[in-house]
C-alpha cells in the first residue's frame, strides 16, 4: 500500500473512531489542528471522510485529493480548503462547504442534500446529478450540468463550453456569462418564483439572483437516450476437453484434494477456504445447516461470514451496513460511471477503511476490457480481480482463455501471486471449474442454478472433480496446468489456442504450452 494510500485509510478509521462519542455529546470533529489552535493541514489525502452518518459534523483544513466527503449519509462537512475530483460524489444527503476550489466531476451522480463551493469548479460539475442543490460561488468550467436527471446547480460565475450537455432532467442557473447551451439542453430567462424559491438557500451564503440569470433545462426534442447493450455467454467451455497428463492413472483408493486457498498478495495465510474452485454469485448471502459444507459466495447485499460483497453504483452509500464480517471486496467497474486512477483509487480506500487489513481488494471488469483491468490491478497493488465472460453480442468462454493468460503474463499477474477469478452466468460443471483452474486462473463465479441446492455441490460435482482428475493423473489442484486441456473442434482449437485433440503437436495459432 502506498504511504498516501495508507495515511488516507488511517484518517477514515481516526474519524470513525472519533465520530459516535462527538454525535452522542454534539462536538464538531475537527481535523488539521493541534491542542493549541496551531494548524496542522492535512494535503493529498483521497477518499477521506466518507459515508457520514446522520447528525455527524467535521471541518478539515488542507488541500486535499479526490472522492472527498462522497457518498455522505446526513453529515455536514466543512472543508478549510481545496479539493480534486469528485467531491461529494454519490452523496444522498447531507451539506458540504468548501471554501476554496474544486476540481472536475463535482458531486457526481449525487443524490440528494446540499454542496457550497466558495470557490470555483472544474469540468462536468453536477455529472449525472439525481437530486440536491449545489451551488459554485465562481466559475465552472466546460459541461457544467452534463448528464443532469435531476436537482439544481446554480454557479454564480461564467460557465464553459458545452453546459448541459445531454441532460436528462433537472436544471443549471447561471448568474455569469453562458455561452450556447450543449447538445440536449436549452437556455431560457429565471423566473420570479423560481429567484424566491432559491433565496431561502442563497440568502445565508450572502448570494441572490439577478433576474437577468439564465436557467438550462433539457431540450426534450434534441435528448436521445441510449440503450446499453446487453452482456451475455453465448457458448461456454464445451469445446474444451480434459484430457490425461500422466499414462498412471491414481488408484481409486487414493485420496484427491480439490479445495484451494484465496491469499491476499503479500500474506502467507489464506483469506478463503474454497473446498472446490467455485464462488457462488448471489444476491444474498446463504445460511448453512449444521454439517453441511460451505462454500462463500459473492453478493450485493446481505453478507454472511467471509462472503465477499461486490459493490457497484448502487451499493456504495449502504456499504458500511453490509461491511460486517466480509472476506473482502469486489468493486464493480462495469456499473460504476467511468473514472480515472486516482478517483478510483479513492473510492477503494473508503471502501477499505472499514475492512481489516487482510480483507481482499478486487475489481471486477469484463474479457472485453482484461489489459486495462490487470493494468488497474498492479498499478494500485490489488490483491487480483473478477473476469465477467458476458460481452455485448455474446461472449464465448473458450476465446477468452488466450486474451486472459496473454494479458496475466505482460502485466505479471501469474508471478505475483494475483488472483483471477472468471464470472459465467450459469452453475458451472465439474469440467468447468477444472477447465478454469488448468488455464491459470484461481477459480469460477457462478450462480446456483434454479432448481439446484448447495447440497449438490458435495454430492455430485465434488465426486465428479475427484473422478476427472483421478482418471488425468492429478492429485490435487495445485499442478494442473493447460497441457492436460484439448480443443474438442478446429474452431474451439482456433480461438482458444488450445491443441486439437488427437493432435500430438500444436496448431500454428496455438499460444499456450
Amino acid at each position: 500500500m502506498r504511504e498516501q494510500t495508507a495515511r488516507s485509510v488511517k484518517l477514515n478509521r481516526e474519524i470513525a473512531r472519533m465520530l459516535p462519542e462527538a454525535m452522542d455529546k454534539d462536538r464538531l470533529v475537527k481535523i488539521g489542528y493541534g491542542s493549541g489552535g496551531d494548524t496542522k493541514p492535512r494535503d493529498g489525502d483521497f477518499g477521506v471522510l466518507t459515508h457520514l452518518p446522520k447528525g455527524s459534523r467535521v471541518l478539515l483544513l488542507g488541500n486535499l485529493g479526490e472522492c472527498v466527503g462522497a457518498m455522505n449519509r446526513g453529515g455536514t462537512l466543512n472543508i478549510e480548503g481545496s479539493c480534486e475530483s469528485m467531491l461529494a460524489a454519490f452523496q444522498s444527503d447531507g451539506r458540504v462547504v468548501v471554501e476554496r476550489d474544486v476540481g472536475d466531476r463535482l458531486a457526481m451522480n449525487m443524490n440528494g442534500g446540499s454542496v457550497t463551493v466558495m470557490g470555483s469548479a472544474g469540468k462536468d460539475a453536477c455529472a449525472g446529478m439525481n437530486d440536491g442543490i449545489v451551488v459554485v460561488r465562481g466559475q465552472a468550467s466546460s459541461g457544467a450540468g452534463s448528464g443532469m436527471l435531476g436537482g439544481t446547480l446554480i454557479v454564480m460565475g461564467s460557465v464553459g463550453p458545452d453546459p448541459g450537455l445531454g441532460m436528462k432532467g433537472g436544471r443549471v442557473i447561471i448568474a455569469g456569462s453562458c455561452p450556447p447551451p450543449g447538445k440536449g439542453s436549452t437556455m431560457r430567462s429565471i423566473t420570479d418564483k423560481e429567484v424566491i424559491e432559491l433565496e431561502e438557500f442563497l440568502e445565508p451564503l450572502g448570494l441572490s439572483l439577478e433576474e437577468d440569470a439564465l436557467v438550462l433545462v433539457p431540450d426534450k426534442e434534441s435528448s436521445i437516450r441510449g440503450i446499453t447493450p446487453k452482456r451475455w455467454v453465448s457458448e461456454g467451455f464445451d469445446g474444451i476437453g480434459i484430457s490425461p497428463s500422466s499414462s498412471d492413472r491414481i488408484p481409486d483408493y487414493s485420496i484427491i484434494d480439490t479445495s484451494i486457498s484465496i491469499i491476499p498478495v503479500g500474506s502467507d495465510e489464506g483469506v478463503l477456504e474454497l473446498p472446490v474452485p467455485w464462488i457462488i454469485r448471489s444476491p444474498r448471502g446463504f445460511t448453512y445447516p449444521d454439517g453441511q459444507i460451505r462454500i462463500p459466495s459473492i453478493v450485493d447485499a446481505g453478507p454472511k461470514k467471509g462472503d465477499l460483497l461486490i459493490v457497484g453504483e448502487g451499493g456504495l452509500a449502504e456499504f458500511p451496513d453490509n461491511a460486517g464480517e466480509i472476506s473482502g471486496i469486489i468493486l464493480d467497474l462495469q456499473s460504476l460511471p467511468p473514472m480515472n486512477d486516482a478517483e478510483i483509487e479513492a473510492i477503494l480506500v473508503s471502501l477499505s477503511s472499514h475492512l481489516s487489513s487482510s480483507s481482499l481488494i478486487l475489481l471486477r471488469d469484463g474479457a472485453d476490457r482484461i489489459e486495462g483491468l490487470f493494468r488497474l490491478v498492479v498499478d494500485l497493488d490489488l490483491d487480483g480481480a473478477i473476469v465477467s465472460l458476458a460481452t455485448p453480442g455474446g461472449g464465448r468462454a473458450a476465446a477468452a482463455l488466450p486474451r486472459i493468460g496473454l494479458a496475466s503474463r505482460a502485466m505479471g499477474l501469474d508471478t505475483q501471486g494475483r488472483i483471477i477469478g472468471i464470472e459465467l452466468e450459469k452453475q458451472p460443471s465439474a469440467e468447468d471449474l477444472i477447465i478454469v483452474r488448468a488455464s491459470g486462473c484461481s477459480f469460477v463465479v457462478g450462480p446456483i442454478d434454479e432448481g439446484n441446492e448447495i447440497s449438490d455441490i458435495s454430492e455430485t460435482i465434488i465426486p465428479e472433480i475427484v473422478g476427472i482428475m483421478k482418471e488425468a493423473g492429478l492429485s490435487n489442484f495445485h499442478n494442473v496446468g493447460r497441457r492436460i486441456l484439448r480443443a474438442k473442434d478446429m474452431e474451439t482449437a482456433a480461438i482458444s489456442g488450445l491443441r486439437l485433440i488427437g493432435f500430438e503437436r500444436p496448431l500454428p495459432m496455438w499460444l499456450g504450452n
